[in-house]
């Protein structure tokens, strides 16, 4: 059957339209990532250097969880000096001056943040100035978060994390004392309304506070979530289509084609040629390539160029070769290839344009089978902690999830969406494979 013939064939199946849709919308949306977040930008994100996720809460749930709460989940708020911020200057003399800075920002949401931050850069004559900090509150409250605060050119103020302020408020967290409507109550809620926080101090005329950005996280972020790092799990997710279709593509191509090509040959030929590749096959199938891929990731390398190079050279001789050839037997017997000899042609000739051609709609659908298999095994490696450092992948996010106690912890979402997105790829691959195993195996049409 030829293969135009095959794909329309295929429109009579409704698992294949499915999987078509899905393995569509997988393919088309790796080229776009590829382009709208480059290979060196996506591994520069992931490896989440010093303040590329300053502003993200860490392991905050995806935004849409909002959706299936009756609360209103907060999200996180940045208040910065040069997008909202107010600064004034007045000279004091003696070289000195007074400067406050204001950040205001409204809160209006039913539970509390899941943390607070100040960040602040300047130019100071020395190399710390001292400043205060308050909250202003809605209900006309002012909070010293730290009258004697020392800020260098470039300062982290992790609000959260001072311990001075939490005795002040009475043993409360300071996300949650800053914000809390009543804190005498059994069940404390946030009070609603305009907040704002003031900088405060006495510095030389030299000295400059350049900007302030005050963060208040919230407790669900983006499409996809945070992880233990703030790292924005959407970087990760999204990486992760491009790197299991490439690694379980390239590993199909390599293995399969080539155990196709070498099976087609030792056919014919026979004789010792055949015999060895029979044994080469027969020793692979008692292999445990799993444990062999461990050992190379444990002791040599764990780069997904390695591994997958390794992985096509296990599966060349795989017990696919036993397949392909009982259908060579038989093909190499067909009225077709005695006439290609009856008229001279060559022994290669006779494989790669008759003998091959002829076989290779039945390859199809074995291919198109066995590339989740590979995305599986990548994604299984990376589980284990074998994975490629230095690439996103959504086996990499389990892992992490894993050994972060995402499960204990209640982070499902962190080791779900990538478990969903591998099996729906290989929900995908499975419906067109044996969809195309149908179609061009005619004993099972019927069935």
């Amino acid at each position: 059957m030829k293969i135009k013939n095959a794909l329309k064939e295929m429109r009579r199946y409704p698992s294949a339209i499915v999987g078509l849709f899905f393995l569509t919308v997988f393919v088309l949306f790796s080229i776009i990532i590829l382009f709208v977040l480059p290979h060196e930008e996506a591994v520069i994100l992931w490896r989440a250097g010093p303040g590329v996720f300053d502003e993200n809460p860490r392991r905050a749930p995806p935004a849409w969880m909002d959706y299936f709460s009756s609360d209103s989940l907060p999200r996180t708020h940045v208040a910065s000096l040069e997008e909202v911020g107010d600064k004034s200057s007045k000279p004091l003399g003696d070289g000195m001056k007074r400067v406050e800075v204001s950040l205001p920002f409204e809160y209006y949401y039913d539970r509390f943040p899941s943390e607070i931050s100040l960040f602040t850069e300047g130019s100071f004559t020395n190399r710390h100035e001292d400043f205060s900090v308050h909250m202003l509150r809605p209900d006309g409250e002012e909070i010293t978060l730290d009258d004697n605060l020392s800020f260098s050119e470039s300062h982290s103020y992790r609000i959260s994390q001072d311990p001075d302020l939490r005795r002040r408020l009475d043993g409360l967290i300071a996300h949650r004392g800053l914000f809390v409507e009543d804190p005498d109550v059994e069940e404390i809620e946030p009070l609603k309304g305009d907040y704002e926080l003031v900088i405060q101090g006495e510095v030389p005329e030299d000295s400059e506070l350049q900007e302030a950005r005050l963060v208040v996280y919230g407790q669900v972020h983006g499409i996809a979530g945070t992880d233990h790092l703030r790292r924005d799990l959407a970087v990760g997710l999204a990486w992760g289509a491009p790197v299991g279709l490439m690694f379980g593509v390239l590993a199909a191509v390599g293995a399969n084609i080539s155990t196709f090509v070498l099976g087609g040959i030792g056919t014919w030929f026979g004789g010792k040629i055949d015999s060895v590749f029979q044994r080469l096959t027969e020793i692979t199938m008692v292999l445990p390539n799993v444990a062999i891929l461990v050992m190379i990731g444990t002791f040599y390398s764990r780069s997904i160029w390695v591994i997958l190079g390794a992985l096509i050279l296990m599966n060349i001789f795989s017990p696919m070769m036993k397949t392909y050839r009982a259908m060579f037997l038989q093909a190499r017997e067909s009225p077709y290839i005695e006439a290609a000899r009856a008229y001279g042609a060559g022994n290669f000739r006779i494989i790669f344009r008759y003998l091959l051609p002829r076989m290779a709609p039945f390859l199809i659908p074995q291919f198109v089978t066995v590339i989740p298999t590979f995305v599986f095994l990548e994604a299984t490696l990376a589980v284990l902690g074998l994975g490629d450092p230095k690439i996103p992948t959504w086996g990499k996010i389990i892992y992490d999830a894993r050994v972060n106690d995402a499960l204990y912890m209640g982070d499902y979402y962190w080791m779900v969406l990538p478990a969903v997105l591998l099996m729906l790829i290989g929900f995908s691959f499975a419906m067109v494979g044996y969809t195309l195993d149908r179609v061009f195996n005619p004993r099972l049409r019927s069935i």
